[in-house]
């Protein structure tokens, strides 16, 4: 139907839309995306604001990078430390679905999570510009701006939200926040950067090349930057490197990182620009003569801006002591990671980062504002201090801490209270707990759910793994590294191991066990036994026999010392909980094989032993003749769905060919739906673009499944699983005494697992 208005005279409005719901997340990066699913699914009205045309913030295609956390590129010691939750699942549906790390495939899982959420309204290209106050210290309602369909829009809620990177309504509403670092005196932080080094992380542009098969010239643009010299690493450059492996390319931490923005991305272009053109005209490249440069992002990839604070500022010894909280939500696992302000025109390395030896609790104090009350704080802006903030940054662990926020927020609604409530009235235990049963792990917590029926029920299982050997395969491998087998040992005396080897010449071999001075961690810094063997030509049976004690159970590092004269034997099984470890190097993490800190910045010294890369990672083959009996299938019920001190998990007997859980009880329940939880190997860091994955589905994960009631009767199957997490809701409440859960191993290799089942009427 055609519109025609003559009368142009007077002035106009835009549309104007209100819009009420439980919370309001601006932002819709990775944090508030997390957040707001979190949120949605515990039956939360929700709307999410995001200024640009997809989701991902950081993530997405517009920057490009990969999301990490604890894992770290599986370059430190925190073992099966991928968060876990909506991240995860998102990480796992995208390894699955784009395993070639391609970031417009992940913007559209982004976007399928999301819109699969009947509980989320979604404005996307909508700019939060202004904050409406019901009185000094509460937030009334936000307005914002859609360019694309000219609508104004009214966002009220009894709780928000900012999840914005910039902290845009935490900044409008006047909440208290921090720029630039603190000094060393504030916190006693020694690793406080001095006003030379910087105090604010810049931002980056990435770039993108192809070969297009034939020559392709390069006329750069007139902004480009024309002697690259200039920039003193200009020598790191070469023509393979692409994407967010260019992330040293920085600029902007001298600057204001919110207001000068555009110009720190002009200044990051003249860079690109400039680099492309020496790449291709510099005669230096000849290996890049048929490439051409694909892609260059349009907005930088932001590190650093405002910090909001909370009730606790997280502080550099939080992280390196890994300092317990009574309102632990979350972990977090990333080095402490600061970067010189100068960025790309620095002399300095591109980062300084220091790892602490395992991973840390993240409380919820640090995550609303302390002067606004009905204000959560969402990724990168949570309480936290320079130095801490240079670990919490990363989109991983920032979505994680934004998980606890969405299911707070849940809580909040529910008990009419305001976020700080939840500490001052004693709800911290509440929702520590149902986020344990939402999957998100917190380090030394145990979901303890009294409404779950598997706590009443007889658990009985067609077989229960005790590992007596891992086979060997014809598979041998010289120690040009340092190696050591991971196994979770019970309190006690340690039973003799045994290895077998080779050799051309007579030589020795030094083997240790060694355990981690924390127990939860794994970082295998104290020895307490050692034993030099000596090792002949051709095969040795290698006897171990520790005089060893383990005073609690851990896992426990046996250790072959680097000698490539000898060839140890490894096997091709994979089991749930088991690891092959490696005193190896991993620049891209700061990992040179060991950590030897200056005295002076707070950090601890010690050695990386980190796994290889499928399909390398084998484990050591050996046996046991007393056996590991860690795999029971009492284990699904205790509360922890990830290997820690042990497995954690129920496994099956290799030769078991019809696995399967059995669940009993007295009288008969009534059962409404059912969780289970699998093993997709939460050590592998699942980098969501530009890396490639081994697998599309992870090789310990039961891929096929089946429950029936005591009549035999199948109520719900699956036969294509990938994911962490199995909720399934029955068409209608069951009455039965027993469930039975048959799995598939998944491989001939791998044995099935299951970390945890839980029921609920």
């Amino acid at each position: 139907m055609m519109k025609l208005e003559n009368y142009g005279n007077s002035k106009r409005s835009f549309v104007n839309r209100d819009i009420e719901a439980d919370l309001i997340v601006t932002g819709g990066g990775l944090s508030g995306v997390c957040c707001a699913i979190t949120a949605a699914r515990q039956g939360r009205q929700v709307v999410l604001v995001q200024d640009r045309p997809v989701l991902g913030g950081n993530s997405s295609s517009e920057v490009r990078l990969w999301i990490l956390g604890a894992t770290s590129h599986m370059g430190n010691n925190n073992r099966w430390a991928r968060e876990g939750g909506v991240v995860d699942e998102i990480l796992v549906e995208n390894t699955y679905r784009n395993p070639e790390g391609n970031p417009v495939i992940f913007d559209t899982i982004l976007l399928d999570k999301v819109v699969s959420e009947p509980n989320i309204t979604l404005l996307l290209n909508t700019a939060v510009y202004e904050v409406e106050k019901k009185d000094a210290t509460t937030i009334q309602s936000v307005k914002a701006f859609c360019s694309q369909n000219q609508t104004e829009y009214v966002l009220s809620a009894p709780l928000f939200c900012d999840a914005s990177g910039d902290g845009v309504v935490g900044f409008l509403a006047g909440a208290a926040f921090r720029m630039g670092a603190e000094n060393k005196e504030e916190f006693g932080e020694k690793f406080a950067p001095t006003e030379e080094y910087g105090e604010l992380l810049g931002h980056t542009l990435y770039f993108y090349s192809k070969d297009t098969g034939r020559p392709v010239t390069y006329v750069p643009p007139s902004f480009a930057l024309q002697d690259i010299t200039e920039i003193p690493r200009f020598r790191s450059f070469n023509a393979k490197d692409f994407g967010c492996k260019l992330w040293w390319i920085e600029y902007g931490g001298r600057m204001d990182t919110v207001h000068d923005t555009e110009k720190i991305k002009w200044e990051l272009w003249k860079v690109v620009y400039g680099v492309w053109n020496y790449i291709k005209n510099s005669g230096n490249f000849p290996e890049a003569a048929n490439l051409t440069l694909e892609w260059v992002g349009t907005i930088p990839g932001k590190r650093e801006s405002r910090r909001f604070e909370g009730d606790y500022m997280m502080i550099q010894q939080d992280i390196v002591e890994q300092r317990l909280h009574h309102d632990a939500v979350a972990f977090g696992g990333w080095s402490i990671d600061l970067h010189p302000a100068d960025g790309v025109f620095s002399e300095k390395p591109g980062c300084n980062q220091w790892h602490s030896k395992g991973i840390y609790q993240i409380p919820y104090r640090s995550l609303y504002s302390k002067n606004i009350t009905n204000l959560f704080l969402g990724g990168r802006l949570i309480s936290a201090s320079h130095v801490a903030f240079g670990s919490t940054r990363v989109m991983a662990t920032a979505a994680y801490a934004s998980q606890a926020v969405g299911m707070a927020a849940a809580l909040c609604r529910e008990r009419n209270i305001l976020p700080a409530a939840v500490i001052t009235q004693q709800y911290i235990t509440q929702l520590q707990q149902r986020l344990l049963k939402s999957g998100q792990f917190i380090p030394g917590m145990a979901l303890a759910d009294q409404e779950d029926l598997v706590q009443s029920a007889v658990i009985t299982a067609s077989s229960e793994l005790v590992l007596e050997e891992l086979p060997e395969a014809n598979l041998l491998k010289p120690l040009v590294l340092s190696v050591a087998q991971m196994v979770p040992l019970q309190k006690g005396k340690v039973a003799p191991f045994v290895f077998h080897a080779q050799a051309d010449i007579a030589t020795t071999l030094e083997i240790e066990l060694r355990i981690s001075s924390k127990t939860a961690n794994h970082t295998p810094d104290i020895t307490i036994a050692t034993q030099v063997m000596d090792i002949q030509p051709g095969r040795n049976c290698i006897q171990v026999k520790f005089d060893a004690v383990m005073q609690e159970q851990a896992y426990a590092f046996i250790t072959f010392g680097k000698n490539p004269q000898v060839q140890l034997h490894f096997s091709e099984k994979r089991v749930t909980g088991l690891l092959s470890v490696f005193n190896s190097i991993n620049k891209a993490v700061s990992n040179y094989g060991k950590q030897t800190p200056p005295e002076d910045i707070g950090m601890d010294a010690f050695e990386f032993w980190c796994p290889q890369r499928r399909p390398e990672g084998h484990n050591i083959a050996f046996k046991y003749p007393a056996g590991l009996p860690v795999f029971k299938a009492e284990n699904i019920r205790n509360g922890i769905d990830r290997p820690t001190t042990q497995p954690n998990a129920w496994v099956a007997n290799w030769s078991d060919e019809s696995p399967a859980l059995t669940l009993s009880w007295n009288e008969p329940r009534e059962i409404s739906h059912v969780d289970l939880f699998f093993d997709t190997d939460y050590d592998h860091p699942m980098e969501s673009v530009l890396m490639q994955h081994p697998e599309s589905a992870m090789p310990f994960c039961i891929r096929t499944y089946r429950i029936k009631d005591e009549g035999g009767n199948i109520i719900a199957e699956n036969n294509d699983n990938y994911q962490t997490h199995n909720r399934i809701r029955l068409n209608r409440p069951l009455t039965t005494s027993k469930l039975i859960i048959e799995v598939e191993h998944p491989s001939s290799q791998v044995p099935a697992a299951v970390f945890a089942v839980r029921c609920y009427r």
